[in-house]
């Protein structure tokens, strides 16, 4: 088996296992009546933290045996694995809204990632990254604010799967700097970096758990889906001289996926709120709201 087969393969099952977490995390938040950032006491929610780290791990192997502008935007098939998973799985089927504004998403943001090209190693000095952890960790806090502002369960949900998107995107950066600057003879060298990047997920974890609560499936994991790359790209761009491919046509290219990912998030975040299931009777009703359908926002 070449390669380039290989990283395809490990991509494929790595969106498959990020997408169970996220179909694990929406049960937890939809039926717990506990915290909404992290219900700790739900077994579930600690399957669903396996499987995102099974996910990345994935992901990290599939980046060993492909180049990353393969492996990147293959990521972004999470959301489009999750929908048909979730039908099967729990029986949360998706409108026609949700479909078309998921595959917007998924598609702008797999142009965007194929446009983005690297250009070496330079890392960013100590200042910047204390810079940056300072600017991210106020964005993060304004988006949380937004969200205990508003009252619609969507808008809600997404700016919290914003929040959740800006702290996994800029973990990744930590991630390659510790990568990168990472030796056997001095392991814990970088223990400021590795403290920061652990917070970092860390925080993107309990802030995607609760963006699920009332904002169903489809809306926050294409947020999340979107942002978290986007949010390491822009980082990318600025700190670590990276650039798009064929220069400003590129850069238009970039442009246009960036809007058509965009549209996607605004279909999915401005349709119509799914029907309540009725209450059942109390005999029934474990059992009875696993069988239930229930359309996706």
């Amino acid at each position: 088996m070449s390669p380039l087969l290989v990283s395809v393969l490990l991509s494929l099952v790595s969106a498959v296992a990020y997408a169970s977490a996220a179909i694990v995390q929406e049960r937890v938040a939809d039926s717990a009546a506990g915290p909404r950032y992290a219900p700790l006491r739900r077994p579930a929610w600690w399957g669903a933290v396996l499987l995102n780290g099974l996910g990345a791990a994935l992901h990290v192997v599939a980046l060993a045996y492909g180049p990353l502008s393969l492996v990147q935007p293959l990521g972004a098939l999470t959301i489009v694995c999750a929908l048909p998973m979730a039908a099967l799985l729990v029986g949360r089927r998706a409108g026609g809204r949700a479909w078309r504004g998921a595959l917007m998403a998924t598609a702008g943001l797999a142009g965007l990632l194929s446009l983005t090209r690297g250009a070496g190693t330079r890392l960013p000095a100590d200042g910047q990254r204390w810079v940056l952890v300072g600017v991210t960790c106020g964005v993060v806090a304004l988006l949380l604010a937004a969200a205990h502002a508003v009252r619609r369960p969507v808008t809600r949900g997404v700016l919290l799967a914003s929040a959740a998107g800006v702290a996994f995107g800029i973990a990744s950066v930590f991630t390659k700097a510790v990568a990168e600057e990472w030796s056997p003879g001095a392991p814990l060298a970088g223990w400021t970096g590795l403290l920061v990047l652990a917070a970092l997920a860390v925080t993107g974890l309990l802030l995607s758990q609760a963006s699920y609560r009332g904002a169903g499936l489809a809306a926050p994991l294409a947020t999340v889906t979107v942002v978290n790359p986007v949010a390491a790209t822009a980082v990318g761009l600025a700190l670590f001289g990276e650039t798009f491919r064929f220069g400003a046509a590129g850069a238009v290219a970039a442009l246009v996926s960036g809007a058509v990912a965009a549209g996607g998030l605004v279909r999915l975040t401005t349709g119509r709120p799914a029907p309540a299931v009725p209450a059942e009777p109390s005999g029934c009703r474990g059992v009875c709201q696993m069988a239930t359908p229930r359309a996706l926002r």
